[in-house]
């Protein structure tokens, strides 16, 4: 490859990145704003991390295109640690700080790889209800109130806040929506309609003089160092926090990280990407910024505009800092009418829309999943909701598989046997029987199994055959000691047909071979059978 074709290829990575910059960059400014706000942080903290985090997970980070910044998850679940910690930008710092630090130390174990397990349903049901907990909590600055501390005293005090509304706030928040909603998408691709809205909404309401409440101040210059509590007692009473907060750091990451692999066709490391985003969540914490995450929607827009690389990190920040020193003026101008009604639009855009057009043909069992997981995240915490919803998803899935494995029942006709047993021909079948477990013996199944072998009256030898080549988990093998006394006590003689050998080392471990005895352990059933036939016609000479 030449000289030109190599600086050629260059250039067009450097202005494809460029471009996506300045789209995330366009996207990222009123979002950060309207995060700042609603979380309690401020305007300018919101903005800060957005421009911190997303330079130095650029900079520390795979080489992927991500770009960075607080998010509607991130936002609820640090507005509502605000709330509780009543404010408190010092115990605030100190629970990002140490959430950031447990991301670090999530980076160095496998927990990045087991994202991509999360069942779509929980995933699905999570992004619904953050997206209707943004939308109800901005009715309130919407009509020129402030934001109340949760959706049930939002809902409870809507009406109130109806009659008592204020008419130009509405006013300009319902231009804003009605700007972010109807821009048609050939106009939105080339200037997002959140930036439309944010300039001509904050320039109307100037110009027509109307009585809003504003943002007002920004912190133009470099936030400073915030010293967090170091204190053992002050760091266990945050710890509950920090475990949610450093949960949605780092899962909708990873969520992030996945989508923009699909969307390059590249593939990153996630323990690599998590790093990167907890070192950025610290520098973001010890400044008194707002932490975030990858952000899906900024990343997304980056690549669509051209990002393939993390240069796109670097222009960024870099733009947004641009715009903050030079815009400054006309930021604090911005009703928070307008940010209200940008966050509902972002509310909007985060519910799965493609989802609810399938709902009606989706499984009983992931709708129930979804809406346990919805109705927990709007209505009590968003990190119980999603370890509700993933316990319920693996007991439902457990349930699916213990519900194939069943036993198949096959008597053994023989010549021999059938002569020596004449007075009992009727009942022959029941003098040998092979039992096949077919599916996975776990401990979903292991319970509906035990039931099938309570009466095994007649039976001299069951042959028990377990056909899988996947281990027994603990629930399993105490399942099989429990047939095994059972049938021991019903005078049936256990013969087991074990075909993988770590399975067969597994139950010579716990010496369930032992209790039935190493001679009556065969790999084929042919032999197993032969050697009940030779049992069987011994005790009857």
């Amino acid at each position: 490859m030449s000289f030109a074709q190599i600086l050629k290829i260059k250039s067009k990575i450097v202005v494809g990145d460029t471009f996506g910059a300045i789209n995330s960059a366009i996207i990222t400014l009123p979002q950060a704003l309207a995060f700042g706000v609603a979380t309690g942080f401020g305007a300018g903290a919101g903005l800060w991390g957005a421009i911190i985090l997303c330079f130095a997970a650029g900079l520390l980070g795979p080489r992927i295109p991500v770009i960075s910044g607080t998010t509607g998850p991130v936002a609820i679940v640090v507005a509502s640690m605000m709330l509780a910690l009543n404010n408190n930008m010092q115990a605030a710092v100190t629970v990002l700080l140490l959430a950031a630090l447990l991301q670090l130390f999530a980076s160095i174990t496998n927990l990045p790889n087991l994202v991509k397990y999360i069942p779509y349903p929980v995933i699905s049901g999570f992004m619904n209800g953050v997206g209707i907990i943004i939308i109800i909590l901005q009715l309130n600055p919407l009509m020129g109130h402030k934001a109340m501390p949760s959706t049930v005293s939002t809902v409870l005090n809507l009406h109130t806040s109806i009659l008592t509304l204020n008419h130009s706030a509405l006013f300009i928040g319902l231009i804003t929506l009605a700007i972010v909603f109807f821009t048609p998408k050939s106009v939105n691709k080339i200037i997002p309609s959140q930036i439309v809205a944010l300039i001509f909404c904050t320039w109307l309401s100037v110009k027509t003089g109307l009585n809003v409440e504003r943002i007002n101040e920004v912190a133009v210059a470099f936030p400073g160092f915030v010293a967090p509590y170091f204190d053992i007692n002050h760091i266990i009473e945050y710890l509950p926090y920090v475990f949610t907060v450093a949960i949605v750091f780092s899962a909708e990451s990873m969520l992030t990280g996945l989508v923009t692999d699909s969307l390059t066709k590249t593939r990153h490391n996630p323990k690599h990407l998590l790093a990167a985003q907890g070192l950025g969540n610290m520098l973001c914490a010890l400044t008194g910024s707002l932490g975030g995450t990858a952000a899906t929607m900024r990343t997304v827009a980056a690549i669509n505009a051209g990002a393939t690389t993390k240069l796109c990190a670097f222009i960024n920040p870099v733009i947004l800092i641009i715009l903050l020193f030079k815009c400054s003026g006309f930021v604090a101008q911005i009703p928070l009418a307008v940010l209200a009604a940008i966050l509902i639009k972002i509310g909007y855009d985060i519910i799965d829309v493609k989802l609810l057009k399938v709902l009606k043909y989706a499984p009983k069992d992931d709708l129930y999943v979804l809406f346990l997981v919805f109705l927990l995240t709007v209505f009590y915490n968003l990190i119980f909701a999603v370890g509700a919803g993933i316990t319920l998803a693996a007991l439902l899935y457990a349930k699916r598989v213990a519900d194939k494995a069943k036993l198949v029942h096959k008597p053994v006709y023989d010549e021999e046997i059938m002569e020596l047993e004449k007075v009992l021909e009727q009942d022959y079948k029941h003098k040998i029987r092979v039992v096949h477990i077919s599916g996975q013996f776990f401990f979903g199944s292991a319970t509906q199994l035990i039931s099938k072998f309570e009466d095994m009256l007649g039976t001299k030898y069951l042959i028990l055959n377990y056909e899988s080549d996947d281990l027994l988990d603990i629930s399993a093998i105490f399942a099989l000691e429990d047939i095994i006394l059972r049938l021991q006590s019903q005078e049936v003689k256990i013969i087991l047909v074990i075909k993988n050998e770590n399975v067969l080392k597994q139950l010579q471990n716990h010496k369930i071979t032992e209790q039935i005895g190493d001679k009556q352990v065969f790999y084929n059933e042919l032999n197993a059978i032969d050697y009940a036939k030779e049992k069987l016609l011994q005790e009857n000479l």
